[in-house]
């Protein structure tokens, strides 16, 4: 009979008990940390020669975790983000280990040390008010199908929404009640409560009533399903999305990158800004922890710089520039250099 290693005794109790029992950490979080562990377990057996079953902690030092990190840039192509949140989740596995294995203390104080990669955050992605208007009028009104659709894509603007917590929505999470609003979950089980306005508090009624979904005994169906009546997952509304994405590509054909589900959510975030919503309020909505990830829409809104600098802009260049070409002297000038 294999005896359990030290390693797989500790793993298992992570998993098992410590994150969901003790942490409460939500279960995407938890999903992340399995696919970190499992590019770990990949790296040992496929690089390293070194089995699952037989990986003990006397095999791990700081230096194999680094080559673990390069791995995953140079060989899985992972973006220096991927690379951090993996590194982050093995922080996490041996911040427990230092606690339950005393005698693996310097083991976890060397590769708690090692530090994430500095990198350059992308620039903020966003539509143009236009252009998000002529996305969610794509539908087609008359289908049940179209009516789906665009009900889907104006609930993800309007409340910006993460993909997931909208994969996540259930009927009870809705009320057309003044004022009318969607209760989003969000990382780490977070609750929000997100207004709903205008066209897509008609449009929602109007999908809901359609499907039955008024009525008590349906409060914890999915908002939306796809055709098993199962949520849809992130991959189902991204393809929906992708669907109207390549006719707003024919009227608007400078975008030149995919439209996806986050980009709609930087969009109404940006709209909210740039319409003078003070960037609290989109703090709320978003559901960001810290104003300061919120931050990066005013930094990234060229728009209002473009207008604050036409309205401070003093006109003292001369109307008519002079003409170089037939200044002489200087083409002289030039021409002797």
């Amino acid at each position: 009979m294999m005896k359990t290693t030290d390693f797989a005794k500790n793993l298992t109790a992570f998993f098992g008990i410590y994150l969901g029992g003790v942490k409460n950490l939500s279960g995407n979080t938890i999903l992340s940390y399995r696919d970190a562990f499992r590019l770990l377990l990949m790296f040992f057996k496929d690089v390293c020669k070194v089995t699952p079953e037989k990986l003990c902690f006397s095999m791990f030092n700081d230096g194999l975790i680094k080559d673990f990190l390069q791995w995953l840039e140079e060989q899985r192509n992972c973006s220096i983000a991927t690379r951090n949140q993996r590194l982050v989740a093995i922080h996490a596995f041996f911040r427990y280990v230092q606690v339950q294995e005393p005698g693996q203390l310097q083991l976890c104080q060397q590769i708690l040390q090692i530090p994430c990669k500095k990198y350059q955050p992308p620039i903020v992605r966003h539509l143009t008010v236009e252009q998000t208007r002529h996305l969610l009028a794509s539908p087609d009104p008359s289908t049940r199908c179209g009516r789906r659709d665009m009900t889907l894509l104006s609930v993800l603007y309007d409340t910006g929404s993460r993909v997931q917590e909208l994969c996540d929505l259930r009927v009870r999470d809705t009320r057309f009640d003044p004022p009318a609003l969607i209760t989003l979950t969000g990382k780490g089980r977070k609750t929000r409560h997100v207004p709903i306005l205008g066209n897509t508090v008609e449009l929602l009624r109007t999908y809901m009533r359609e499907h039955g979904f008024l009525s008590n005994d349906k409060l914890d169906t999915p908002l939306f399903f796809n055709q098993r009546y199962t949520k849809l997952t992130r991959g189902g509304v991204n393809h929906i999305l992708q669907k109207y994405a390549v006719m707003m590509f024919k009227q608007f054909p400078d975008i030149s990158q995919t439209i996806t589900p986050h980009i709609l959510r930087h969009s109404k975030a940006m709209h909210l800004y740039q319409s003078g919503v003070n960037l609290v309020y989109i703090r709320d909505i978003l559901g960001h922890v810290d104003i300061a990830t919120t931050d990066i829409y005013a930094r990234a809104d060229t728009e209002s710089k473009r207008k604050e600098l036409e309205r401070a802009y003093s006109d003292i260049t001369p109307d008519v520039l002079p003409d170089w070409n037939r200044d002489g002297n200087l083409l002289g000038f030039l021409n002797s250099l």
